[in-house]
């Protein structure tokens, strides 16, 4: 290699910029449908052959596009949503319509045939490998089929790196499944291979869409979400804590009905869901994040499947709060008051998002672009409003989930000193007698550490108690010895490697302070390093919650059992304990009656 810097060939530059786009098949069904989208369709079907590895064809009832421009349409940097440079800032569009067809026709043969309604006919452009090769006049239903095979057939390197076709169908299926979900009024059918495997017909409720394409699991334990901040929005359905999976894979985010993979939102829902399902597991929810265009860049990724917000803290916390409060709605007792945006999270996400939002910071100096609001005459924001394509109408979102009142309910007894079973009209209901009192005392514990003083309530020892440590425990103790103080564990140095316990947090004043205070280090030094103080607090409130709880094997009177109900009815997320372990199970008066052969 000579080192000499040379223009590239414009065949060398077209595959360049389509590897930038076109990963695989599903990249050429994704694009492909938002083209559709765009076009106002409201009957899409996707076919494909061998995975789409082999072909693949995306036809719309779409506006079509006029015989004059669907040559044009193959060429770089042509398109019909963009004329100033500021209008990238206001699209409210899936795409630049024709953007994604060079990008597709520089790796692929691909035959576009389309008809506007007002034209008699229509035309077919065929193009290999960039070069337009076939432009005819033809007979054809109004809309747009889009036909591509020998799919990346100049680009051997990137072929050999598919995956099977049932990998390749499934990447596909991926795709259309997060548009559908967008887009319920839309009907999507999928054939592969001629054989139908998809039919999503048009409804009017998000809903029935979630349902269908997510399962009858989620649908059942779905949780409505709804918030809104400034002109921001949000909308959508998120599961009950007891329904958690094993990775992120049903965590949907739409912004202006576009899916997005975005780190902010993530973190956002895990902020929302902490203390309430177990590690390492993560809930479902479809978010509808609806805003102006103006305040979202969607130009940051080839694929448009990043974003940029020029408010990100915003988001933040109107996507956590809403989340908080919607699953705070579980709570069996109802006529409380409405949770605040972050009750018994504020101080965790304040500091976590700060870190979250770093990535989000956008320059604003001179000679760097920024979002620079325009201003009307009469000086207020103007921003391009999302442009519903007709037909297709905002997710539509409905329902509220049922709650539960242990304190109506009937108290049979206990199961093994441990489960506390209830009656109820729709079976039987068992009740972990120490995960109900862990969410109880974590709660207080969280309380009273965001209360004006800050401390939790301490017991004093009569004789402080001196306690050895290891030099490992000694330098962890160092570290952690203010937020011992603040969750009323008063613990000083008093030489080399020894400490003194003089108080202990009232709820453990039972408790050996030696045992306590080496299992506590041990606790959190396991966790490694969290993000914040704040969620090292939230640790070591679940770990003396669980100490302080009554135990499994522990008898309780009537007495005791009701108040134990009363208290978990006034906490926020009542149906699991700090570790996400639920607090209750139902049987089911169907599963008794099946049990009994009634059935």
């Amino acid at each position: 290699m000579s080192g000499s810097i040379v223009l590239l060939p414009d065949e060398l530059i077209g595959k360049i910029a389509a590897g930038e786009v076109i990963e695989r098949p599903a990249s050429i069904v994704k694009e492909l449908i938002e083209n559709a989208l765009d076009a106002g369709a409201t009957d899409i079907t996707v076919e494909m052959e061998k995975g789409g590895c082999e072909a693949l064809r995306v036809t719309d009832n779409g506006s079509g596009i006029d015989p004059a421009d669907a040559a044009l349409a193959f060429e770089r940097y042509a398109t019909s949503k963009i004329y100033h440079f500021d209008d990238i800032y206001r699209v409210t569009s899936f795409g630049f319509r024709g953007e994604a067809l060079p990008s597709i026709a520089a790796v692929t043969h691909t035959t576009l045939t389309t008809r506007k309604v007002e034209n008699l006919s229509g035309v077919t452009i065929a193009v290999e490998a960039g070069v337009v090769t076939e432009s005819r006049e033809v007979g054809c239903p109004v809309g747009t089929s889009v036909s591509v095979s020998h799919i990346f057939a100049n680009v051997p390197v990137r072929r050999k790196f598919l995956k099977s076709e049932k990998v390749e169908q499934g990447h596909c299926l991926d795709v259309i499944t997060r548009i559908a979900l967008a887009h319920p009024a839309v009907r999507l059918r999928v054939l592969t291979g001629g054989r139908e495997i998809l039919n999503l017909p048009a409804v009017s409720d998000s809903r029935q869409r979630i349902g269908l394409l997510l399962g009858g699991d989620f649908s059942d334990r779905m949780v409505l979400l709804q918030g809104n901040r400034g002109e921001m929005r949000i909308g959508g359905y998120c599961s009950q804590p007891e329904l958690t999976r094993s990775g992120a894979r049903q965590l949907f985010f739409y912004v202006n009905r576009r899916y997005i993979r975005d780190a902010l939102l993530s973190h956002a829902v895990m902020t929302a869901y902490r203390q309430l399902i177990p590690a390492r597991r993560f809930p479902a929810a479809a978010l509808f994040l609806d805003m102006p265009s103006g305040d979202v860049d969607v130009n940051v990724h080839p694929a448009k499947m990043e974003v940029r917000f020029r408010h990100p803290r915003e988001v933040y916390e109107l996507v956590a709060g809403s989340l908080g409060r919607a699953l705070s709605g579980l709570s069996p007792v109802s006529g409380l008051p409405e949770p605040d945006v972050f009750r018994g999270m504020s101080k965790t996400h304040a500091v976590r998002m700060e870190e979250a939002l770093k990535r989000y910071t956008l320059q604003s100096e001179s000679g760097k672009l920024s979002f620079d609001r325009e201003k009307t005459e009469g000086g207020k924001d103007r921003f391009g409003k999302v442009d519903y394509a007709d037909g297709v109408s905002p997710p539509v979102f409905s329902e509220k989930i049922e709650t539960v009142d242990f304190a109506d309910l009937d108290y049979l007894g206990q199961v093994d000193h441990t489960y506390l079973v209830f009656s109820s009209p729709k079976g039987l209901m068992m009740m972990d007698q120490h995960a109900a009192h862990e969410r109880i005392l974590f709660e207080k514990l969280r309380a009273a550490s965001e209360a004006p003083s800050g401390r939790v309530a301490c017991q004093s020892l009569l004789i402080p108690e001196v306690v050895s440590l290891t030099p490992r425990e000694m330098a962890l103790f160092e570290e952690f010895v203010d937020l011992f103080k603040d969750a009323g564990l008063e613990v000083e140095p008093f030489g080399g490697d020894t400490v003194v316990v003089k108080a202990v947090p009232a709820i453990l004043d039972r408790t050996e302070p030696a045992i306590l205070l080496s299992d506590l280090i041990s606790d959190l030094s396991e966790a490694g390093r969290p993000a914040s103080l704040s969620e090292r607090r939230d640790r070591l409130f679940t770990f003396l919650a669980c100490r302080g709880a009554v135990k499994a094997g522990h008898s309780l009177s009537a007495m005791e059992v009701k108040r134990l109900c009363q208290d978990l009815a006034g906490t926020p997320h009542p149906q699991s304990c700090p570790h996400g372990r639920p607090v209750w199970i139902t049987l089911g008066l169907p599963e008794l009656e099946k049990m009994f052969g009634r059935r």
